[in-house]
């Protein structure tokens, strides 16, 4: 989502028109279609990677009482986080606004009409587009706090913090922002959606507390096979995340399609052999979790890295991201239900302060695309990388936190202990996943 892809079809309209001064305005084409066409299917991709992607990807991980709940979660999380991202969303995370939030002047999409374009794509494809960013990143939370919430309380949480947290960090790094202003490189989203949702995944999980069991009883995936199903259609769906936030149809968006399936791939395979050598056997929950965090890492990096810088991201990726899954739920057992904090938290901070390394121009077969202008060294790009980091992190836990308190306090966050052991499809929702 770089500013500067969306300038080019500016300047260039520009300098025709200056040029050749009898070229009518009326004449020019500022929406390019193939452009249009290529965000038309990222956009279409990437609200598959939630639905049914994630929905499928996280129902198989909990257990058969609690499918039907996450599959409704994910669904509910579309619905609203459309919802507020068309009336005021968009608006105060791409309006002008200043350094911190936008401004309430495209409130309901005022002023978007067929004609308004955002570089060369329609304005109102580039805020659905970012819609479904919108969506997914609320949607990753609810691995935090799986099989144990209310499902009024989760619906209430996503629909502020969107507002609060999201929103704002969206403006930071590609609204104009301060973080932006400074150089930050996030290409598709390692701190505006994987620390951010990695981050309020871990504060939840930990105000929440743990599935009733934990970590005593074994709480294994009802069935692998939905998970893996959804981890592919993962896969295929951050072609559109990556490749999409180009937003523009070329090398840049092929190279970002390319590097994610180098480091998606390194991931699996990494996390694959850990488990083969530590615990004597591979498991598809291994693979599909590091081809995750393989792909969550490399995301803020994916414009700015060659294969080589991805390659070595997917490697790191798939050991740093098991040995904080272990970590977090072995020594500190904090029960982050599906691991979102260890995967998209920590994957997301490794992306973000690798993408200040590997896009170096001076590291051979590993070199990237060079720094942000204005920056001249790796240690300038990497302390801005870590300013985003910390601020980011920083921000999100104490707005999360004081959200999940104001939610307890309307409408209370748990179920109870009885209405936890009957399962969360028939206490919230009547219904059952399986009818056998």
């Amino acid at each position: 989502m770089q500013i500067k892809n969306m300038i080019k079809p500016a300047f260039l309209l520009a300098l025709v028109c200056g040029l050749f001064p009898q070229i009518s305005m009326a004449e020019e084409a500022v929406i390019d279609g193939a452009d249009t066409a290529w965000i038309m299917t990222s956009t279409a991709l990437v609200l598959f990677m939630t639905l049914p992607g994630l929905a499928l990807f996280y129902g198989g991980l909990v257990r058969s009482k609690n499918v039907l709940s996450i599959l409704m979660q994910c669904f509910a999380i579309a619905g609203v986080s459309s919802i507020l991202w068309f009336v005021v969303g968009y608006s105060l995370a791409f309006g002008e606004g200043n350094a911190w939030i936008g401004d309430f002047s495209k409130v309901m999409l005022a002023g978007v009409s067929r004609e308004s374009a955002v570089g060369s794509i329609p304005e109102s494809l580039f805020m659905m587009f970012q819609m479904t960013f919108a969506i997914i990143t609320p949607a990753l939370i609810i691995g935090g706090f799986a099989e144990r919430i209310k499902f009024s309380a989760m619906l209430l949480f996503s629909a502020i913090w969107l507002l609060a947290v999201y929103v704002p960090v969206t403006h930071w790094v590609w609204g104009g922002g301060w973080l932006g202003q400074m150089g930050l490189y996030d290409f598709a989203g390692g701190t505006v959606v994987h620390i951010t949702a990695g981050v309020a995944a871990l504060v939840a999980a930990i105000v929440i507390g743990p599935r009733r069991g934990f970590p005593e009883t074994a709480m294994t995936p009802h069935n692998m096979t939905m998970t893996v199903a959804g981890a592919g259609m993962l896969w295929v769906g951050w072609f559109g995340f990556n490749g999409g936030s180009a937003l523009v149809a070329g090398g840049d968006a092929s190279m970002a399609m390319l590097v994610t399936h180098i480091s998606a791939a390194a991931g699996a395979m990494t996390w694959l052999v850990i488990e083969w050598v530590r615990f004597g056997k591979p498991s598809a929950l291994g693979a599909a979790t590091g081809m995750v965090a393989g792909l969550g890492t490399i995301t803020p990096a994916s414009g700015f890295v060659g294969p080589g810088g991805a390659l070595i991201i997917g490697l790191l990726a798939g050991g740093v991201c098991f040995t904080a899954t272990m970590y977090l739920k072995r020594v500190l057992k904090i029960d982050d239900s599906l691991d979102v904090f260890p995967v998209h938290g920590v994957g997301g901070i490794l992306g973000t302060l690798l993408a200040g390394v590997l896009s170096a121009t001076s590291l051979g077969v590993f070199s990237g695309y060079g720094f942000a202008d204005g920056i001249e060294s790796m240690g300038e790009q990497v302390g801005v990388q870590l300013t985003g980091v910390v601020a980011t992190v920083t921000f999100t836990a104490i707005v999360t936190y004081i959200i999940l308190k104001l939610v307890d306090a309307v409408v209370g966050l748990r179920v109870t202990e009885d209405e936890e052991i009957e399962g969360l499809d028939i206490v919230l929702h009547d219904e059952r996943g399986y009818d056998l």
